[in-house]
């Protein structure tokens, strides 16, 4: 028998199902016996508690995160000849979804700390075609809002607020999603409240954006196959909604869970030479990740790895330098701060049930890591 000790998952959803499997295994029960699959009652409910729960006057539900973004931005009109600032440093579906749109997002450095859209450097973004911006709720912890509404209200923008990771996140005690025009949530499986397959939500405090959006969701019919705009099939399931009701009930615990669990990391770590996420001002963090700043970023990744320690980069690449970019004008060197990010960024383990034991062994093997001396050089 070996000796070594168990793993520790970067991401333990099975346990998480453990502790509401009777609950979950009943409300999808009930959803197969009306046999309503696709919208419906359930939808609805679950956005009328997200609404409540997020203090957002409308929430309508689509079939991705993704999906969040591209709708609002239809429903913003915001398409061909139009340009978007997004962050340089996101998920690519930020931009992606701009593309998508028929519109130019045009990228953004980002701030060293909070990863989120520097506003220092937004304004020289700008041009007379930019008609938006799409701030990232990077990582459970809201960008610099006061800043970047004060510029959207300055050049007109509008403001589609990507909370793909930061459902429950706060500033200045309004919770993320409800500060700009519209807010964009995603129920995937790894989020802090997450389906059992896709989904997202948007959010928004305009009774005609929202009303908008619930045509745009379903082919913009009106009802009685009256299709009033172009839109697409982007709906939230039944299933999925069900499964997220009862989830739902559990998000403020396991929120503060993943406060605790993000604490533990800041007192075994303190004084390592990893740099540890922070808390900024009058944000709250809900710890979607838990993202370090490391020296030797890859060769730490390789020895938690060969330990049983998960652990994931977020993101190995800025947007400019994918691909599918290439022949946009960007160069590398553009954009330092989220380059220098891309080299250093490591995403530990975190979720609510991550035991105190798990954390110290992570810790210890990060302390052990740097520990090590570099092999001495042979006389020549």
């Amino acid at each position: 028998m070996s000796d070594s000790p168990p793993a520790v998952p970067f991401l333990d959803l099975q346990a998480q199902y453990a502790a509401i499997r009777d609950e979950v295994l009943q409300v999808v029960q009930d959803v197969i016996d009306k046999q309503s699959f696709v919208l419906g009652e359930e939808v609805a409910a679950l956005e009328r508690e997200v609404a409540a729960e997020t203090g957002s006057a409308y929430a309508i539900g689509c079939a991705s995160g993704t999906d969040a973004l591209l709708l609002s931005l239809k429903a913003l009109d915001i398409g061909p000849e139009d340009e978007v600032l997004v962050p340089v440093f996101t998920f690519f579906s930020t931009a992606g979804a701009v593309c998508s749109a028929g519109a130019k997002p045009v990228f953004v450095d980002i701030e060293p700390e909070g990863f989120g859209i520097d506003p220092s450097k937004a304004e020289a973004c700008l041009s007379p075609w930019t008609r938006a911006m799409i701030p990232v709720h990077l990582f459970g912890q809201c960008a610099d809002m006061e800043s970047l509404l004060a510029l959207a209200r300055d050049y007109n923008l509008k403001v589609i607020e990507d909370a793909a990771q930061a459902i429950g996140a706060k500033y200045q005690d309004k919770v993320a999603g409800i500060l700009g025009d519209t807010g964009a949530l995603s129920f995937y499986p790894t989020k802090n409240l997450g389906g059992y397959g896709d989904g997202g939500m948007i959010l928004t405090q305009d009774e005609q954006l929202a009303a908008k959006l619930k045509m745009l969701r379903v082919h913009g019919d009106a009802g009685g196959y009256d299709h009033r705009l172009m839109g697409t099939n982007s709906r939230l399931d039944a299933l999925q909604a069900a499964v997220l009701r009862v989830k739902l009930r559990h998000l403020a615990r396991w929120t503060a869970l993943r406060r605790e669990k993000a604490q533990t990391y800041c007192e075994l770590l303190a004084g390592s030479p990893v740099e540890l996420p922070t808390e900024r001002p009058e944000r709250y963090h809900v710890y979607n990740l838990f993202v370090i700043r490391a020296p030797r970023r890859d060769a730490l990744r390789e020895y938690l790895g060969k330990r049983a320690i998960g652990c994931n980069v977020y993101y190995p690449k800025p947007l400019h330098l994918q691909e599918c970019f290439k022949d946009w004008g960007y160069e590398e060197g553009q954009f330092p701060v989220a380059e220098q990010a891309s080299k250093e960024v490591l995403a530990l383990p975190i979720y609510p049930e991550l035991q105190p034991e798990q954390q110290a062994r992570v810790a210890e093997a990060i302390r052990s890591f740097y520990r090590m001396r570099r092999p001495c050089r042979s006389a020549s």
